[in-house]
């Protein structure tokens, strides 16, 4: 649903109006240096660091809804780097597909092996 089709009722309107950066990236029309470098480095940094807070303060369920959140996040971001990237130089544009394609490997992993070592925990309680 685009935005303009989303504000047929108020609370559509407010969601749309609070999310808009977030759908203009979603749809590929933000800058591909705000995606990457804001919503890629800067919050997949953010997300980290409340995960090994929750980690460290042993806390198994905060971890699960964080995974959880880090997976749709992960989904929603890689898909906005690979639009916005069309907006990008050749150079740039294909850099970043490429390094998509690594992040959603290497994040794959990480939720396996994090997911793993939660299920041992689960088990062990």
């Amino acid at each position: 649903m685009r935005p303009e089709q989303a504000r047929a009722s108020p609370w559509a309107g407010v969601l749309v109006a609070f999310f808009e950066p977030e759908l203009r990236a979603w749809y590929g029309a933000q800058p591909l240096r705000k995606v990457f470098w804001g919503y890629g480095v800067g919050v997949s940094a953010l997300v980290v660091l409340l995960y090994a807070a929750a980690f460290y303060e042993d806390r198994p369920l905060a971890q699960q809804v964080m995974l959880f959140c880090f997976a749709a996040y992960t989904i929603w971001l890689l898909v906005s780097l690979w639009r916005c990237a069309a907006n990008s130089s050749l150079f740039w544009g294909l850099l970043t597909r490429w390094l998509t394609v690594a992040w959603a490997a290497n994040t794959a992993l990480i939720l396996i092996a994090l997911q793993a070592d939660l299920v041992v925990c689960y088990l062990g309680h």
